[in-house]
């Protein structure tokens, strides 16, 4: 059974969100579709780092059945270098200013910067999406407050460039829900309301295929944090590898997508209410034809 405290919804600097939950008229997750304004980023660097690309991407998905759209413009792939302030600004103004406009759908800023998300936020974005769980820029707690906006704070031992650098746990799922409880509390007491965070385990981000795998197979267990839980699988690192061993050959994009859609089902299985991904079309068919929900 899932916890009492499951949310219903998710309040955003000037909308809510319906998400699923037992007896409730939603019963999939939402659908966080990725939007990289970046050359560099892990599975599509370079193919959407015009802004008319990235916009007809951004409405692409919201026909194909997303719920949000996810913008960013700085790569958090392992081993990736920091990007200046002005040119994460110059790759993702414009195109969070027009899909917040055209797309119809809430637009989430994906930065660890505050400069960018007090600018993305002016020009229309509802969420920000921090990698460093709002603990890389001492100044984003403060935006994230005096804008209204939703937060999503995530999991991550060390930097994109260091994270991937041995990464250990005693005990991976119980580390990483001790860390988004404490996360949770330093956002209330900085005055952000509950109703506005959303927490994310970090699958590849500080983790080896054997974490990311236990994570996933433990998501319902974060769901007593009261909060909307998020989790960015989308081509991730395990499952390329879970693929290469079962086919005996490199998994193809579109392989990628359909294991990443076959995840997607056994996350919303356990509950999990927010799903990143890059195939939205692909994901939300097969959520459909499973129908899945929590019990």
């Amino acid at each position: 059974m899932p916890p009492a405290n499951l949310p219903t919804h998710w309040r955003l600097r000037t909308r809510s969100l319906e998400l699923p939950s037992p007896g409730g008229m939603r019963r999939l997750p939402l659908l966080m579709g990725i939007v990289n304004v970046t050359p560099d980023s892990f599975s599509d660097g370079g193919w959407y780092d015009s802004v008319d690309a990235a916009v007809e991407h951004g409405l692409r998905l919201v026909a194909e059945g997303a719920d949000i759209l996810d913008v960013g413009g700085e790569s958090t792939r392992p081993f990736s270098s920091p990007v200046a302030l002005a040119e994460e600004l110059r790759r993702v103004s414009t195109v969070v200013e027009r899909l917040a406009a055209e797309s119809g759908v809430p637009v989430s800023i994906d930065t660890s910067k505050a400069a960018v998300a007090a600018h993305a936020l002016e020009v229309g974005a509802e969420i920000i999406n921090d990698v460093t769980g709002l603990t890389g820029d001492p100044d984003m707690l403060r935006v994230a407050r005096d804008t209204g906006a939703a937060v999503c704070a995530m999991h991550m031992r060390g930097t994109p460039l260091s994270m991937q650098i041995d990464p250990r746990y005693d005990d991976v799922v119980a580390e990483i829900h001790a860390y988004l409880a404490a996360r949770r509390d330093d956002l209330l007491a900085c005055g952000i309301p509950c109703e506005k965070i959303c927490l994310d385990p970090g699958i590849g981000f500080g983790k080896t295929h054997d974490h990311n795998r236990t994570l996933m197979a433990e998501a319902g267990r974060f769901l007593d944090l009261g909060a909307p839980i998020l989790v960015g699988h989308s081509r991730k690192g395990f499952l390329a590898k879970a693929l290469e061993q079962s086919l005996g050959r490199p998994a193809s994009r579109d392989e990628l997508d359909a294991a990443t859609a076959a995840a997607a089902c056994h996350l919303a299985a356990r509950g999990v209410q927010i799903v990143r991904v890059h195939a939205v079309g692909t994901v939300r068919a097969a959520l459909g034809r499973s129908g899945t929900m929590q019990s």
